[in-house]
């Protein structure tokens, strides 16, 4: 191996002889030409007893010694020791490497066992009188010290030496068996003698001197086994601390350290990089670079290849998940469809009723829409027919099942003190007092037959707690959810002329009445006899007659007579219900010619009424739809006749019945049902299934869109 010189300090001033061990190299000074040192007396290569598995250590010198002057090496044992007042350095080791001084170069004194390169360390300053030569100077070797143990460890001892340290005649170098001899630097000597080329080889370092002088070189380089590794320590400082202590060297750092920089030159800064991530490779790319088999060449054919390889699977799984999704996911609710015709027209013309020739009037079929009318559909002064309305905001609020009397209602003072106004020509019932006890039935049919005013104005009370006002508010409230648009209440009676109407809003309202089963029971009594024992008569004079229901009737001086009465007929097997009102008959006595004229049109609108088979049995009227596609068609189970006059038109339509249509049925159940008119006029029919209704296939779960 080549070893290097390091620079050393300053040269002493004087220097002694260098000490050698045996078999070892003698220390050069640079700049120094010298022959190589023979080997040392006892110490050779191939001598027997030497350990060349043997560490070879360097022991350092402490600190402050000074050796005495024109001190020798003597060898005792396996380590030369210095004088006791001056002691030298014991730095030797088996095929240690010439220690040479800046500046010096020397020739080999003999041969070596191998070329190794070695590198001086600079020293501090010595003493005059150190064994070191001079710079500049050349001497030959000293004398070898007597052999020692080459199985012992040899140790190096450093004599530090500042900057500062007098010169002095003694020596401190003390040569060990196989240690390298010490030389000043300048000067020239031989190598030393061959150690064993397996031994580790230590090198010690001198103090470095405080400057390097100018133009010094590494001195020659000592024979030592090719085979051992080279430690070298790190420079000693010019004066060392009299506590030693250790430096901490990290075995990486963070950062990248620059190079060593050349004497002399300029400054290079080494530039600091890191390395960026490459981007990733394409999947075939990578493939082909872990498998070390370049990609082939890029072509429209492998690119069309490739993107099929891509792609395929990931459509596989879309139409896996796809289908998966379609066939857990709930299925539609099926739905009905009428197909048959949605509307039916009765033959003949429209039928022109018996209407008097004053007033207004009105005339309807519950269900089926108008039959005829006459006169301005205007506000007019009503009457006692008021206590319709009345009536159906106290059954609203208070409803009463037929047949049953309702609760009780105590006669107030109010009551008991009106009811004596029959005197002055208003409808009462004077046989109330205040404390009895009325049921709502028996009110009811007080205000509907008599027309008591003193027991509507009762009833007003009862039903709000005690404010008729807020019992008129909800009269007006009540027509005007109704549609009454000329209908106006300012009183629960009527009698007060501001109470106004039409023809055409009573009907509205006795459409209502007709559908309370309660009332209707009421209103078709010829006659009424009250708690006290007393009858009293219905003004209505169309029942119980032709099938009439009665309502209301009303008469004033103002308003003349006025009727909304009711009647029903049976065709085929419907129970038609119809609703008419006359107002304004002034003719005397009013009260019997609004009941005559209100005959003649009940009964010519009874006659009019007739039935017709619109849809016959296991006709196909509707279809069901499974919303995948499925559909089974619907036929009537039986005929379906509708009730009509001439020229009426009445609208069918197909229900479910207000049932859940099922997803599966066997042809012949029953699905929907098919109805014409409304209220209680309504006809209803079922309607089956044709044909089986079959659960939806996967096929259809599957290519359903909706």
């Amino acid at each position: 191996m080549r070893s290097e010189a390091l620079p050393a300090a300053s040269a002493p001033a004087a220097g002694s002889d260098a000490a050698q061990a045996a078999g070892g190299a003698p220390k050069s000074a640079p700049g120094s030409a010298e022959p190589d040192a023979a080997p040392a007396t006892g110490v050779t290569p191939d001598e027997p007893g030497v350990d060349r598995k043997t560490a070879v250590f360097t022991a350092l010198k402490p600190e402050g010694e000074e050796p005495s002057a024109g001190s020798e090496a003597a060898p005792k044992g396996d380590v030369a020791e210095s004088e006791p007042e001056a002691k030298a350095d014991s730095r030797t080791a088996a095929g240690d490497a010439l220690k040479s001084t800046p500046g010096s170069a020397e020739p080999d004194a003999g041969p070596a066992p191998a070329p190794v390169r070695s590198e001086a360390l600079p020293t501090a300053s010595a003493p005059a009188d150190e064994a070191d030569a001079a710079p500049g100077s050349a001497e030959p070797d000293a004398a070898p010290a007597a052999p020692v143990d080459r199985k012992t460890a040899v140790f190096k001892a450093l004599k530090p030496g500042g900057a500062g340290t007098p010169a002095g005649p003694e020596d401190d170098a003390a040569p060990a068996a196989g240690g390298a001899a010490k030389s000043v630097p300048g000067s020239a000597e031989p190598d030393a003698a061959p150690v064993d080329r397996k031994t580790a080889v230590l090198k010690a370092l001198d103090s470095r001197p405080a400057s390097k002088p100018a133009g010094s070189e590494a001195g020659a380089a000592a024979g030592v086994d090719q085979p051992t590794a080279m430690l070298k320590l790190p420079p000693q400082p010019a004066e060392l601390p009299a506590e030693r202590t250790s430096k901490f060297v990290p075995l990486r750092a963070d950062e990248v350290r620059a190079p060593a920089q050349p004497a002399g030159g300029p400054v290079v800064e080494a530039e600091r990089t890191r390395q960026q991530p490459m981007p990733p490779l394409p999947p075939l790319d990578l493939l082909a670079e872990l498998t070390n088999k370049p990609a082939p060449p890029e072509t429209p054919t492998r690119t069309v290849v490739r993107r099929v390889k891509i792609w395929t699977p990931l459509l596989v799984l879309a139409l896996i998940i796809f289908a998966v999704v379609q066939a857990v996911r709930p299925l539609p609710t099926p739905s009905l469809k009428l197909t048959a015709n949605s509307a039916y027209t009765f033959e003949g013309d429209k039928p022109a009723l018996p209407w008097p020739g004053e007033g207004q009037g009105f005339m309807a079929a519950t269900g089926l829409g108008t039959v005829d009318s006459f006169g301005e559909q205007k506000a007019v002064p009503i009457g006692s027919v008021a206590k319709a309305m009345t009536a159906y905001v106290v059954l609203q609020d208070k409803p009463l099942k037929p047949g049953a009397k309702g609760p009780s209602i105590t006669v107030d003072a109010k009551a008991e003190e009106d009811g004596g106004l029959d005197a002055q020509g208003e409808s009462t019932l004077n046989t109330v007092k205040e404390g009895d006890k009325l049921t709502q039935h028996d009110a009811l049919a007080a205000l509907m037959i008599p027309s008591a005013n003193n027991i509507a104005r009762l009833l007003a009370r009862w039903d709000t707690g005690g404010s008729e006002e807020e019992f008129v508010k909800k009269m007006n409230d009540t027509a005007e959810e109704l549609g009454m648009k000329n209908t106006k209440y300012t009183d629960p009676s009527g009698l007060d002329a501001t109470t106004v109407s039409s023809a055409e809003d009573q009907v509205k309202l006795g459409q209502e009445l007709v559908e309370i089963e309660a009332l209707m029971d009421i209103t078709k009594l010829p006659e009424w006899t009250d708690p006290s024992g007393k009858t009293w008569r219905n003004y209505n004079t169309l029942v119980p007659y032709d099938g009439a229901l009665g309502i209301k009737t009303g008469s004033t001086t103002k308003a003349g007579g006025n009727l909304l009465f009711a009647a029903h007929k049976m065709v085929g097997d419907t129970d038609q219900l119809i609703v008419g009102a006359i107002l304004g008959q002034h003719q005397a006595p009013i009260i019997d010619t609004v009941n005559a004229a209100s005959k003649e049109v009940m009964r010519a609108t009874q006659d009019e009424l007739d039935g017709a088979t619109i849809v016959k049995k296991g006709q196909v009227v509707g279809e069901v739809d499974n919303g995948l596609g499925t559909k089974v068609p619907l036929v009537a189970v039986e005929d379906v006749k509708a009730v009509g006059w001439s020229g009426l038109t009445v609208k069918l339509e197909l229900t479910d019945g207000a049932k859940s249509v099922p997803q599966s049925a066997a042809a012949g159940t029953h699905i929907g049902t098919l109805t014409v008119g409304e209220g209680k006029s309504q006809v209803e029919v079922a309607v089956a299934l044709q044909s089986d209704l079959a659960e939806a296939s996967f096929l259809d779960k599957l290519t359903r869109v909706g």
